[in-house]
C-alpha cells in the first residue's frame, strides 16, 4: 500500500512539474515576443495537436508498433545471446568482442543499408531499433546471469537439480531486476531506433512526420511529434516499471 502511495506521488509530483514548465514556457516565449518558428507556444502545441489528432495518433501507432516490434526482437535475442555467452566460456571468447565492436559502429550508418535490403517497410524500421536496443539487453542479462549469490549457486548442487531447473528456478529469477534493468534501456533506444529508420525513408510515423515539417520550417508540427515522443516513452517506461514490480515481488516488499 505504501509503496503504491509513493507510486501516486511520484506520478503526480511529475504531473505537476510538467504543467510549471509549460506555464513558465508559455509565459517567457510571450514576454520576450519569441517567434513560433524558433519556439511555439506550448498553447499552439496543444491546439495543432487538437485541430489534427486523429491524424497524429495514425502516425503515433505506427512508431509505436515498429518500437515494440524491435524492443521484442531485442529482448528476445539479447536474452539468448546472454545465456550463449555465459553458458560457454568459448562462445563468449569469440563473439563477445564482435558484440562489442558492431555495437560501436553508428546505427545510422547502417539504415540506408537496411533500407536496400528490406525495402522501404516497417522491416528496417525494426530492425535498426533491434540492432540499437539489443547490446542493453545483452550486457545486464550478462550481469544478472552472473551476480548469482554463490551460496545460491551451492543450494542447486546440493539440491542435484538439473542444469535445466536451476536455471529457470534459481539464475534466471536472480537474473530478472539485471534484465528488466536492461529493457527499460532497451525500450528508449527502441523508440530512437524506430525514428531513425523513419528519418532515412518513410511515409508514416513520427519520424517522418518531424521530417516533412522541417522542409516547410513548421516549427509547431515538430514539437508536436516530440511532445508524443515523450508521451509515448514515459507510458513504455511505466508499463515496463508495472511488468517489473509484478516479476520481482520479492523487491518490493524488501523496500517496504
Amino acid at each position: 500500500m505504501k509503496a503504491h502511495l509513493n507510486q501516486l506521488g511520484t506520478g503526480a509530483a511529475g504531473l505537476f512539474s510538467l504543467i510549471v514548465v509549460f506555464v513558465i514556457w508559455e509565459i517567457a516565449c510571450r514576454v520576450l515576443h519569441v517567434r513560433a518558428i524558433m519556439l511555439p507556444l506550448p498553447s499552439q502545441i496543444l491546439a495543432e495537436l487538437a485541430a489534427e489528432f486523429p491524424w497524429y495518433m495514425q502516425h503515433s501507432l505506427y512508431t509505436l508498433m515498429t518500437t515494440l516490434g524491435g524492443f521484442a526482437l531485442s529482448v528476445v535475442g539479447g536474452v539468448l545471446i546472454a545465456v550463449a555467452l555465459v553458458g560457454s566460456r568459448m562462445f563468449e571468447r569469440f563473439l563477445y568482442p564482435l558484440i562489442i565492436g558492431f555495437n560501436s559502429v553508428p546505427k545510422v550508418a547502417l539504415a540506408p543499408l537496411f533500407v536496400v535490403w528490406l525495402g522501404t517497410g516497417a522491416e528496417p524500421k525494426i530492425a535498426i531499433a533491434f540492432l540499437i536496443a539489443v547490446f542493453a539487453i545483452i550486457v545486464d542479462t550478462v550481469h544478472g546471469l552472473r551476480s548469482v549469490p554463490q551460496d545460491v549457486t551451492d543450494l542447486g548442487k546440493v539440491l542435484k537439480g538439473s542444469a535445466w531447473d536451476f536455471f529457470f528456478k534459481v539464475k534466471l529469477p536472480c537474473a530478472l531486476p539485471s534484465i528488466v534493468a536492461g529493457m527499460k534501456v532497451a525500450m528508449s533506444l527502441a523508440l530512437v531506433g524506430a525514428i531513425v529508420g523513419e528519418f532515412v525513408s518513410s511515409q508514416r510515423g513520427l519520424g517522418y512526420v518531424i521530417m516533412s515539417a522541417q522542409g516547410t520550417f513548421d516549427t509547431v508540427r515538430v514539437f508536436a511529434a516530440l511532445f508524443l515522443l515523450a508521451v509515448m516513452g514515459l507510458v513504455l517506461y511505466g508499463a515496463l516499471a508495472w511488468i517489473e514490480r509484478r516479476a520481482t515481488p520479492w523487491r518490493q516488499i524488501h523496500n517496504e
